[in-house]
């Protein structure tokens, strides 16, 4: 499956256009343009940006993203409608519990699922970086912003982690996996933390002994735990979501 075709038949369907009428304002055959949204065969970026253009897509966001991350952040599933194919839509989101928009009224799932796409291109993506335990930027993945926050969190104080090692391997959390991270600077009871301690980083399950204490615990091939002094560890910030690599 083709995301720039997904993207182009979204817009297409939004617009209510026919295969036909799209074919003809773009100077491209209905047979092409229907393979290009079935997946059969593969669009260039910038191909794919005028065809959307050429029906209706104002221009955004370009200078920072381009058109196939952010067909990237949405995750189409195929639904059939009569007399054409229309999409269910996930909301953009590379979690494993991504929200389903849909809708029981003919044509509101397209539209919907139009809105999402919509609102990405119009500035609400954030490039989060992704940073390594030499604290080192190696990547960026693209995340939706809603209400102006990421997990509630201020858009630029959050970061991915990248897993180092199986030292959580316990608690589910594998060398290589992504960790989102938001802001906190105090313990946070019972929850996986991003700390700093003895001089190096690292994700620790946190359990507050009490007022002063802390228990920072790891599980890899063995449990393990250091007690510290809460004054002692740099409290980075809370594990949120954890996305896996397969």
């Amino acid at each position: 499956m083709s995301r720039l075709g997904d993207l182009i038949l979204l817009e297409r369907t939004r617009q209510k256009l026919s295969p036909k009428q799209v074919a003809r304002k773009c100077g491209i055959s209905e047979k092409y343009l229907l393979e290009v949204e079935s997946g059969k065969r593969i669009i260039q970026d910038d191909q794919a940006r005028r065809i959307l253009r050429t029906i209706g897509l104002r221009e955004q966001t370009e200078a920072d993203f381009s058109l196939d991350e952010i067909a990237a952040t949405v995750d189409l599933e195929m639904i059939k409608t009569q007399p054409e194919k229309a999409r269910e839509v996930h909301a953009p989101s590379p979690a494993p519990s991504a929200v389903k928009v849909a809708s029981s009224q003919p044509g509101e799932s397209a539209s919907a699922a139009s809105g999402i796409w919509l609102d990405a291109l119009g500035g609400v993506l954030k490039a989060v970086p992704v940073m390594n335990a030499a604290w080192q930027n190696v990547a960026r993945r693209l995340l939706p912003i809603q209400n102006g926050r990421i997990e509630g969190a201020n858009p630029d104080k959050v970061l991915y982690f990248l897993a180092p090692d199986d030292s959580m391997r316990g608690f589910r959390v594998l060398a290589g996996d992504f960790v989102l991270i938001v802001p906190a600077q105090s313990p946070v009871d019972e929850a996986i933390m991003l700390v700093e301690y003895k001089n190096h980083r690292a994700l620790r399950k946190v359990k507050k002994l009490d007022a002063t204490r802390v228990l920072l615990q790891s599980y890899g091939r063995e449990y393990g735990a250091d007690t510290l002094e809460a004054a002692d560890v740099n409290f980075i910030g809370r594990a949120v979501r954890l996305e896996a690599n397969l």
